[in-house]
């Protein structure tokens, strides 16, 4: 019995070791397989095996500092992990026509397809493609009243809540405000009431932080994303930030469904040319559109629109503050065109016409636009069948393959050794080599998946930055408390400023 009994116990722990054995030569493999795949990519060494310190980095909301720092040790071509590559020479934007983006997902766990995300090609041609034309500069440049609208309703907060009181305000908050409220009267022909109230309405700007905060780590590890953050199960016991804007979407596009039908509540002078009554047109002309598409286009407004341009507004404003004789080459570009303008600028703010082609200002936006892209991770590219050489290097079918905007941005071959600091004369340059600057800065992201919005970002930086610049001078209070965080936005806070109402008008 007793020897029965160790017979059996033997065999038990020779089965358990042979299992254990052959799950270790299993892993091994696997991480051989892994290791293999991409040898010939340099990285940091725990990057060909696990993406978990690609996670580690973006905790620290300063993923696209590190980001620079890898490339700058190992080079242009850089594992990140066990089968993405990070690239950063902008001579490879062209490359890089096949996608994957981040998805947003709704509260029953259900993906929302956008223009600015949908991972289907063919969906998103369908659906961009009708509202291309709404966002070219001859189409965007009648929005304009929308602006201006805007612009008042700052100033009369400004003037009314700082100058007279010199008290002490975060400018990068009402640049926020700026253009949250300038995308919702574009959108809605009403404003969210960032302004008017001086806060965060409906907690519109925290939840969508909070969404990316949450959402940046699991982009750099997706099975997990779909486990943990977007199956059904879970998404009943997570408070879902698309789930919420979309809310905040749905209601006004109920509102105006309604006005619509009866007439009422539309301001006649502006209704019919806001960019959701063009929604509405669109999707009642093509019947083959799905029938969620005027949702989607709204969303993206509210949430790409917005957030973007005013990342890339702070960034003009910080700089223009911080290194003040840059700020005070562009208000001497500005009165002097004024002077030369028979009636002065357009009032009470600057019109396009009248600043679109002031090179100076140009040149600052430009700046602006390169040095802080909202975006900071890398816009990560699935290989396509076939696979694809890069920068002389092999990659085979579906190695993921990304572009930080940030990194890219700040490729030193192509914008110059001093790529990190803020020099608008880099794009005083020949039309030509300016072309080419522009042609290397991702900000706007490339080919197919063009930014839609861009001419729509420029119509606002290049309102807002005179019509402040002209009327008020800025104090930067501390530069230091300037602060920058990155969870796939740009978050940033600390622009702490004093103002008061130039002598001159």
């Amino acid at each position: 019995m007793g020897l029965s009994v160790g017979l059996l116990s033997s065999k038990g722990l020779f089965t358990a070791q042979v299992v254990l054995g052959l799950a270790a030569f299993c892993i091994v493999l696997h991480l051989f397989g892994v290791y293999w795949r991409l040898r010939h990519v340099p990285g940091p060494f725990w990057a060909r095996f696990t993406n978990l310190q690609r996670i580690s980095w973006v905790n620290t909301k300063r993923a696209h500092e590190i980001h620079q720092a890898v490339h700058e040790k190992y080079g242009e071509i850089v594992q990140f992990g066990p089968n993405m590559v990070s690239l950063a020479n902008p001579e490879w934007i062209p490359t890089s026509n096949f996608y994957r983006t981040l998805m947003p997902y709704t509260k029953k766990g259900g993906a929302l397809p956008a223009v600015f995300n949908t991972r289907d090609e063919e969906l998103h041609k369908r659906i961009k493609s009708p509202i291309a034309p709404l966002f070219s500069l001859s189409n965007v440049l009648p929005l304009e009243i929308f602006v201006n609208k805007t612009i008042a309703v700052m100033t009369e907060q400004l003037d009314r809540r700082f100058v007279d009181s010199e008290a002490t305000f975060d400018l990068a908050d009402w640049l926020q405000y700026f253009a949250f409220d300038v995308m919702g009267t574009l959108t809605f022909s009403k404003r969210y009431g960032f302004l008017e109230q001086g806060r965060d309405v409906n907690d519109m700007l925290s939840t969508i932080w909070s969404y990316m905060s949450r959402a940046a780590p699991m982009t750099q590890i997706p099975w997990f994303d779909e486990v943990w953050q977007k199956n059904s199960f879970m998404a009943m016991f997570q408070k879902t930030t698309g789930f919420s804007i979309l809310g905040i979407v749905g209601k006004y596009i109920a509102e105006r469904q309604e006005a619509r039908k009866s007439q009422k509540g539309i301001d006649k002078d502006l209704g019919d040319r806001d960019m959701l009554s063009h929604f509405f047109e669109i999707q009642a002309t093509n019947s083959s559109l799905p029938p969620w598409c005027v949702t989607a286009w709204t969303f993206s407004n509210v949430i790409a629109g917005s957030d973007s341009t005013a990342v890339v507004m702070k960034t003009v404003w910080y700089n223009l503050l911080a290194y003040p004789d840059t700020l005070n080459r562009l208000r001497a570009e500005l009165l002097e065109a004024e002077s030369k303008k028979s009636g002065g600028f357009s009032k009470p703010f600057p019109s396009w016409k009248d600043v679109c082609d002031l090179p100076y200002l140009d040149a600052c936006v430009l700046e602006g636009i390169r040095l802080h892209p909202p975006f900071c991770l890398p816009f990560e590219r699935v290989v396509p069948k076939g696979g694809i050489v890069i920068g002389g290097q092999y990659f085979p079918q579906g190695t993921v393959v990304g572009m930080s905007p940030y990194v890219v941005n700040r490729h030193k071959p192509t914008f110059g050794e001093d790529a990190e600091i803020w020099n608008p004369d880099r794009w005083m340059v020949p039309e030509e080599k300016k072309r080419k600057l522009e042609a290397s800065v991702m900000t706007f992201g490339a080919g197919r998946r063009v930014c839609l919005g861009r001419h729509v970002a420029l119509l606002e930086l290049k309102k807002i930055v005179p019509a402040l610049l002209l009327r008020y001078e800025f104090e930067l209070v501390d530069a230091k408390r300037y602060k920058v965080e990155n969870s796939w936005f740009f978050r940033q806070y600390g622009m702490d400023v004093k103002v008061k109402q130039r002598l001159q008008q």
